[in-house]
């Protein structure tokens, strides 16, 4: 391949003055691990001490990043290098609420914290934690709740703890209690009220010689069962959830226009009728005289471009929800009853055939479904796209790239092998306000990323791809504003290029190498080949390929992947990192197993 271009940045393997810095943690640093790792660096010809310990296992560069367990409240540590001093204080915070001495409630324990909407007779729960050999009841709505300690109980760590590998169960908090209970199903509603406030939750704690009563500070409400509350997705992709906060699991986002029943409230979500959560202010509410649902009776389909468009004609915009195979990609029409006999299908250049099913309640009620599976010739899947056309909606499916088709010998041009590819790369993080892990010089991540992808960008420009930049120098960009560019693109690969950190609880010194994320699995076997390559090529180590939910990964509209080549705060691994002839070689590696990759899906295709 001909020579990469070289561009000028600065090469911070040394500080420049080689003077004691520690870039991490920040003064004052506050956390809730029981242990916390310091970048940072100093003259390789002298010793670094903490407490009076000497750190061990600098890189050549001088370079440390030590770990060091942390006691509950503040932890002093003092920095010494020849004649420097550095004074740091890191408070350990408690993750578990304290229990009062005395007959009270822990503070910002009971529940529910936000306003809260149910349908009658539905289970609502109450927890709150309080002293131990307590009894806790709640009163709401001439009822009597009693609340049961939970100290066998178990907790789960951050979803992040995956990343150190310490995610497994945790003892709960102890005095917790919880209960539930059915209320609502004596309410009787007036003709056009669509609800029943029943108030706050009034919790009793009882110890011996003294009783203490306190309101929770949510409110609960009944919903009409008669009276039908609709949600309009008013967002061009409405954030579909597993429950009401941004801690629970996306769903298949909903289309613009999609209309669904509310069944609950919680804070500022809405539970809709097939089960997912979405918050208020993506919709628009108002009320309908019968719950949002559909026939289906025939399905077509047509090419457009590169994409194959098929058609579903619905009388709603219901719910949809997408699952994808390595092979298959199944569609689901929630709130839909099936007609269908008749459905056009031509011969497709991607597709198989199409299968379908109904999906039917065990009562028969709108909550039936009707089910498209798409067979595809090749183990590869290129991308989709979701939209409602009124209330049609039209499922875009996309065919392979040229250069990912088996071309004619005498067309073949090995000198630009993903030639008609339109790759997208993104370098992670780009501003002052943005940026990203630091080194121990505190040399920034987004710097090296956009080095990096500069220069992958001219090795597949060499190659014959056409390269779709999301910056190219230093701006101030939301994940949100990367996403709206690659749906607009629609490019035919998209490479988000990062380096990494870890947790507080993580092991600087001892984490380093590769790490691959993909999110759809049209974007699976990119990431494991890549991963691979990368790994084996550069002879670097393999931190692991993960399905991840972020933002760069989530684009369906073509196969997405998020690299994070390295570790910013491992003392040897940041030497590698900003070595301009690494980096060239990285990139180099890194476009040649893009164009492997593609020649594997161009034979998979035949």
């Amino acid at each position: 391949m001909a020579a990469s271009i070289t561009f000028p940045v600065p090469f911070p393997v040394q500080a420049a003055d080689q003077s004691l810095k520690v870039v991490y943690p920040s003064p004052d640093h506050k956390t809730t691990s029981d242990r916390i790792f310091f970048i940072g660096t100093a003259s390789p010809d002298a010793e670094v001490f903490v407490n009076g310990q000497a750190i061990l296992n600098r890189s050549p560069a001088g370079h440390f990043a030590p770990s060091f367990g942390l006691r509950l409240g503040e932890n002093t540590f003092v920095f010494r290098h020849q004649d420097q001093e550095l004074i740091l204080r890191v408070n350990r915070l408690s993750n578990q609420p304290q229990i009062p001495q005395g007959n009270a409630f822990v503070p910002e324990s009971l529940e529910p914290a936000v306003n809260l909407a149910r349908m009658p007779g539905e289970s609502i729960c109450f927890t709150a934690i309080a002293p131990p050999n307590a009894q806790v009841s709640v009163q709401l709505a001439g009822q009597t709740i009693p609340l049961y300690s939970q100290a066998q109980g178990l907790a789960l760590p951050d979803n992040q703890a995956v990343l150190t590998g310490t995610n497994q169960p945790v003892p709960q908090t102890i005095g917790q209690y919880q209960g539930c209970g059915q209320l609502g199903t004596e309410i009787a509603f007036e003709p056009g009220q669509n609800q029943r406030v029943l108030g706050q939750p009034e919790y009793q704690l009882q110890l011996p010689g003294e009783t203490v009563t306190q309101k929770a500070p949510g409110t609960v409400t009944i919903l009409s069962p008669q009276q039908f509350e609709i949600a309009e997705v008013t967002a061009e992709e409405g954030v579909a959830r597993t429950g009401p906060s941004t801690t629970y699991s996306r769903l298949t986002p909903l289309p613009r226009g999609t209309q669904a029943r509310i069944t609950g409230r919680e804070g500022d979500y809405l539970r809709l009728d097939y089960g997912g959560w979405i918050k208020a202010d993506e919709t628009r509410m108002f009320t309908g005289a019968i719950p949002p649902q559909s026939l289906i009776r025939s399905v077509s389909s047509r090419q457009v471009g590169e994409w194959t468009e098929v058609y579903f004609p619905l009388q709603v915009p219901v719910p949809v929800s997408i699952s994808q195979t390595d092979q298959s990609l199944t569609l689901t029409l929630h709130n839909t009853t099936a007609q269908t006999d008749t459905i056009r299908f031509d011969d497709n250049p991607a597709i198989e055939r199409m299968d379908w099913q109904p999906l039917l309640s065990p009562l028969g009620t709108e909550q039936n479904g009707a089910q498209y599976t798409f067979q595809f010739k090749t183990p590869q899947q290129w991308g989709y796209k979701l939209r409602y056309q009124g209330s049609t909606l039209v499922l875009s499916l996309k065919t392979a790239p040229a250069s990912a088709q088996e071309p004619e010998p005498a067309l073949v041009n090995s000198s630009q092998p993903l030639s008609g590819l339109v790759i997208l790369i993104d370098p992670g993080h780009g501003s002052e306000n943005d940026l990203g892990s630091r080194g121990p010089t505190g040399y920034p991540e987004k710097d090296v990323n956009l080095v990096v992808s500069r220069l992958l960008e001219q090795e597949l420009i060499q190659r014959g791809a056409q390269v779709v930049m999301t910056r190219n120098g230093d701006e101030d960009l939301f994940p949100q504003d990367r996403v709206k560019m690659i749906n607009q693109q629609e490019p035919d690969l998209s490479i988000s290029v990062h380096y990494n950190a870890l947790p507080d609880n993580g092991n600087a010194l001892a984490t380093k190498g590769i790490g691959t994320f993909w999110y759809h699995s049209q974007a699976h076997s990119l990431a494991v080949f890549l991963h691979n390559y990368l790994v084996e090529k550069l002879n670097r180590p393999s931190y692991g390929v993960f399905w991840n939910n972020l933002a760069l990964t989530r684009p369906a509209i073509a196969p997405a992947v998020l690299l994070e080549l390295g570790f910013m705060i491992n003392p040897e691994e940041f030497e590698w990192i900003v070595d301009p002839q690494a980096q060239k070689q990285l990139a180099l590696f890194l476009a040649d197993g893009i164009v492997e990759w593609v020649q594997n899906a161009s034979v998979l295709s035949n």
